[in-house]
């Protein structure tokens, strides 16, 4: 801390904070995917950073495409491919589940190897697709520059869209499972299957749109990574990790748990990084987690569910 005064301390712990947020915003985005995933269905899907990358790829060739024959839309081409990672990603996990996932459930060893492989191909999908470069989409005007509350802080107009982004997302996930009929069928499901389709429940139909809502979200997490990142075919590996860590510490299918550990551990990375390097700063923030985990297995928030 030392060469530093109390006033340019504060404004970089504001604008690293800040920095935090832009990490926090898609870390929650994955981790809500994945807590759908692996919370409420159990499946370890290790191809879920490809699904982010399947919408950041979405987001790029909606602005190659706008840029090339219709550049009057570039400024409203984002949210289009907002939505358009949404439905193209969703779309793949519904054909995932149904041609590889349904038939592993209660196996989640070869769920999680079942879905590297899965990762793999699509990582060499996108290889052979967009190329081995990292790619980036044109981004509407609107989204570049800054806001500046001080001479000091400088916050990114693109990190602000995001963190709206996210808390939309966030309100809509929490809408559908908690206050909608379709997200009590889930938690249904989730609690006792077998109790659930004596019911009427279609339970099969359960898990596949709620696969395919996981991966779709994903996608939407694709297409806010666009305006901090390039996206390249292993993008969505260099994530993975930080989305499982986030919802094993939040608690599998907590949605309060989730925000805050996505929270929690994207400040810690991000002000840490400042002082020492960005590894390092992982690996401090890791170990912080496996000590909480040590003493506190099921997460910040367990859930009850009966199997």
């Amino acid at each position: 801390m030392d060469g530093y005064t109390y006033s340019e301390l504060g404004s970089i712990l504001a604008m690293q904070g800040f920095a935090g947020f832009s990490l926090f915003s898609v870390l929650l985005l994955m981790a809500l995917g994945l807590a759908i995933i692996f919370g409420q269905m159990g499946v370890i899907n290790m191809a879920h950073g490809e699904f982010m990358a399947v919408g950041a790829y979405t987001t790029y060739m909606l602005s190659t495409l706008t840029e090339t024959y219709a550049p009057s839309l570039m400024p409203y081409y984002f949210f289009v491919a907002i939505v358009a990672a949404f439905l193209i990603a969703g779309l793949l996990g519904y054909i995932a589940e149904f041609v590889l996932i349904r038939h592993l459930y209660k196996r989640p060893l070869d769920t999680l190897l079942a879905t590297w492989g899965l990762s793999l191909i699509m990582q060499q999908s996108f290889r052979s697709i967009f190329g081995a470069r990292e790619v980036s989409p044109a981004l509407p005007d609107w989204l570049l520059g800054s806001y500046q509350p001080t001479d000091t802080i400088d916050i990114p107009l693109n990190g602000m869209f995001v963190l709206g982004l996210t808390t939309v997302v966030t309100l809509g996930v929490y809408y559908l499972m908690f206050r909608s009929r379709w997200g009590l069928r889930v938690r249904a499901t989730t609690q006792n299957r077998v109790m659930s389709g004596a019911v009427g429940i279609n339970t099969t139909k359960v898990d596949r749109y709620t696969f395919a809502l996981g991966c779709g979200i994903a996608g939407i997490a694709g297409a806010a990574f666009t305006t901090i990142a390039s996206t390249g075919p292993t993008t969505g590996t260099l994530y993975i990790v930080d989305t499982f860590m986030v919802v094993v510490f939040g608690g599998a299918a907590s949605l309060l748990g989730t925000i805050l550990s996505a929270f929690t551990i994207a400040q810690a990375q991000s002000i840490l990084e400042f002082f020492i390097s960005g590894s390092m700063a992982k690996v401090y923030t890791l170990l912080a987690l496996v000590l909480i985990l040590m003493f506190k297995p099921e997460g910040l928030f367990a859930s009850k569910i009966r199997r």
